[in-house]
């Protein structure tokens, strides 16, 4: 077991579901004693920039969960319209590239299986030897997700599973980490084909919360459950919101084969911002 496997070896044996509850409760509360220092304690230690947010007081947000999901001022992410498809997050790319097969390239010695990702043969089909990239959200990012282009909603699969934490060193040394978290997959039908967006939870991430259906996670479940949506029923412009991280992690989207072509110079480490640019059809 190398140096950054034993870095690691902790999750798994620790109540990663208590610990996040946990966290939850106090992201929660409104009490000014425990919200204030836990808002101060976090923007210094990870730099939080609040100069572009419509809120920039501490004091006034409501919890923690507010300031994590805070909003920003108008015009703060220009979209960029000359490409196909935009950022929908602010984050840095963990990986990007082909669908081989049903593998998906995690980190150097490491993948996981397409199918086991999106919890459903079926919906992961079209996907096999197609397009995608990780794009994974530091603790200092914006953490509301967007629409990388226009949009309808088909259908969103629950897929329940461990909340192992989610940055480099745990993509290189836990197997099959993206398809053993707890995550949400929003099914989409574009001008591209279908699209899936795989929202993957972590170690304190205390809920995914989406703008159709509020908060899917918690409540947990043991089983994979899907919902199916009647056609023109949920539609998006790019740019548009469609779901927050209270506590964030990773937004994985995934592309059939041969309908775009990620922009040259993106590549593992290059930071994106919500709106830019990030492939042509």
């Amino acid at each position: 077991m190398d140096q950054e496997q034993l870095k690691t070896a902790y999750q798994y044996v620790i109540p990663q579901h208590g610990i996040s509850r946990l966290m939850g409760k106090l992201a929660e509360s409104k009490k000014t004693w425990i919200k204030n220092p836990f808002i101060n304690w976090f923007k210094n230690k990870f730099q939080v920039d609040l100069s572009e947010a419509v809120i920039q007081n501490v004091d006034d947000f409501a919890n923690f969960n507010a300031f994590f999901t805070r909003a920003l001022k108008e015009g703060a992410r220009p979209l960029d319209t000359e490409s196909t498809l935009v950022s929908p997050v602010d984050g840095e790319i963990s990986q990007i590239g082909p669908i081989k097969g049903d593998n998906v390239f995690q980190a150097k010695g490491q993948k996981y299986s397409l199918n086991k990702l999106i919890g459903n043969d079926e919906l992961a089909e079209p996907y096999q030897d197609g397009e995608f990239t990780t794009i994974y959200l530091s603790p200092k990012d914006y953490h509301r997700i967007h629409c990388p282009i226009d949009a309808e909603l088909k259908a969103m699969t629950y897929i329940p599973g461990q909340l192992f934490s989610v940055n480099h060193i745990t993509a290189r040394t836990i197997p099959g980490l993206f398809a053993r978290n707890e995550r949400l997959v929003a099914h989409f039908d574009t001008q591209l084909g279908p699209m899936a967006m795989v929202l993957v939870g972590a170690t304190i991430v205390a809920s995914i919360e989406t703008v159709w259906s509020g908060i899917i996670t918690p409540p947990r479940g043991p089983a994979i459950r899907t919902w199916a949506y009647e056609p023109e029923q949920i539609q998006f412009k790019a740019g548009d919101e469609i779901a927050r991280f209270r506590l964030g992690s990773t937004v994985i989207i995934t592309l059939p084969k041969g309908c775009t072509k990620w922009h040259e110079d993106l590549q593992s480490g290059s930071e994106l911002r919500m709106g830019q640019g990030i492939a042509n059809s």
